[in-house]
């Protein structure tokens, strides 16, 4: 049988770089994680209750955390640059003072960063939750998976797989469905591929996304 693994674990060292960089000692490690989960969940909340995008999508693409001694800096890449620009300096602060009273840190200084990414529709998460909007509409999932193949055909992408597994349309027994466009080569770790796994809630259970985007080859 094929071995799973996550393609970006698998290849990181190469083409992909961690989204958190600190440090800390083995018996302390399990605060930076809980930290960092703390600052994401936090900024996610944020972002949902603060939306002004009209299909619901948050559109963060990936958040990178950096911890030195006295400072956290955390970059937030956006896909649509409607979210946050509207009075942006004051949403900024705002977010800024939710996650350092979450965090309760006192004697370290946040600094929050949020640059636009270009071509949205090329990042798997963002991906992601278009298909699970387009699927808490009712919408039929091939429809679904087909729309987004052809997103991702305007950002220049070399190969896309997607797949969703659960309930699909309601249906007594959970099954997989999967599509692939283009070449999406998991065993080549020169290969740069991003991954996401989404996880969607419909009024017939729970269902789960996951999408592999082949961007290019080193």
């Amino acid at each position: 049988m094929g071995q799973k693994i996550n393609p970006l674990g698998f290849r990181l060292g190469t083409t992909q770089s961690h989204h958190s960089l600190w440090f800390a000692q083995p018996k302390m490690y399990y605060e930076g994680l809980e930290e960092d989960k703390k600052i994401r969940d936090c900024i996610k909340n944020y972002v949902q209750k603060n939306i002004r995008i009209s299909s619901g999508m948050e559109g963060i693409a990936r958040i990178e955390i950096q911890k030195r001694i006295d400072l956290i800096q955390i970059i937030i890449y956006m896909g649509f640059s409607k979210l946050l620009i509207e009075d942006k300096p004051r949403r900024v602060e705002e977010l800024q003072m939710n996650v350092q009273k979450e965090l309760n840190c006192v004697n370290r200084k946040l600094n929050i960063a949020i640059p636009r990414i270009s071509n949205s529709y090329g990042n798997p998460n963002i991906l992601a939750e278009f298909i699970a909007g387009q699927l808490k509409n009712r919408v039929s999932f091939r429809k679904a998976m087909k729309k987004a193949i052809e997103l991702t055909e305007q950002a220049h992408t070399k190969g896309i797989q997607v797949q969703i597994a659960g309930r699909i349309d309601g249906k007594e027994i959970a099954r997989v469905e999967w599509i692939r466009e283009g070449r999406v080569p998991l065993q080549t770790i020169e290969a740069k591929i991003d991954y996401c796994s989404y996880t969607v809630r419909t009024i017939y259970g729970v269902l789960g996304i996951k999408i592999w985007i082949f961007l290019d080859e080193e």
